[in-house]
């Protein structure tokens, strides 16, 4: 006689992707000590203040600053006056890179709030709002290089909120940006560093079919 044998049969319950839970990263709060780091590292890049109008004009002109990188997935706030809807060359690599990540997750744009300031700018916001940064000394706003902009999130999902605490950490960690978190203007504001490269970091991206590796490399479980 020969033995007879039943194949067991395992049936694996499966949980669609967009029922599973991950823990929101902890906000990306600001310091003293990272505004005098980003007047330092902007010092060390050689970055000068952007006095007023004609000294943008200037740098506009000598291709020290470039136009925000408008797309489909990048889009500017209307009240930002067309004078100021500038950044540095590799800012502008940065958004490229971050706004493609983010519409291939949410097809959805980020919206910039705020881009290049002047110093004489600066002044004018210092004596309208009493949060506003310095336009001068080691903790003078990091806009007046050219090098950091606002990304407006009011409005933003849960999972918005963490994807971009997620796609931002990697890159702060290794130097090549920095963030503050802002609650009351509702934004991140992130200055970014010459050395930024625009090959993502591995896990930096959590977009397309990599989305759970690349949260769960942030820690977003």
């Amino acid at each position: 006689m020969t033995p007879q044998h039943r194949t067991p049969r395992v049936i694996l319950r499966t949980i669609p992707l967009q029922h599973v839970k991950f823990a929101l990263p902890p906000p990306m709060k600001g310091s003293h000590e990272s505004l005098l780091r980003q007047n330092v590292r902007a010092d060390q890049d050689g970055l000068k203040r952007i006095e007023d109008d004609a000294d943008l004009a200037s740098m506009l002109r000598s291709r020290q600053l470039v136009s925000l990188p408008v797309n489909n997935g990048l889009t500017i706030d209307s009240r930002l006056a067309a004078s100021r809807r500038y950044c540095r060359e590799w800012t502008a690599n940065f958004l490229g890179d971050m706004a493609r990540a983010h519409y291939s997750r949410f097809g959805v744009p980020l919206q910039v709030n705020s881009a290049v300031r002047t110093v004489a700018y600066q002044r004018h916001l210092q004596g309208i709002n009493g949060n506003a940064a310095p336009s001068e000394g080691d903790i003078a706003s990091p806009h007046l290089t050219g090098a950091t902009i606002d990304i407006g999130k009011k409005g933003w999902s849960t999972s918005q909120i963490g994807w971009m605490r997620a796609y931002l950490l990697p890159l702060q960690s290794t130097g090549r940006i920095d963030v503050e978190e802002e609650f009351q203007q509702a934004c991140f504001h992130i200055t970014v560093y010459k050395n930024y490269s625009s090959r993502p970091l591995p896990g930096a991206v959590p977009s397309g079919h990599g989305a759970v590796d690349a949260m769960l490399a942030a820690r977003v479980r």
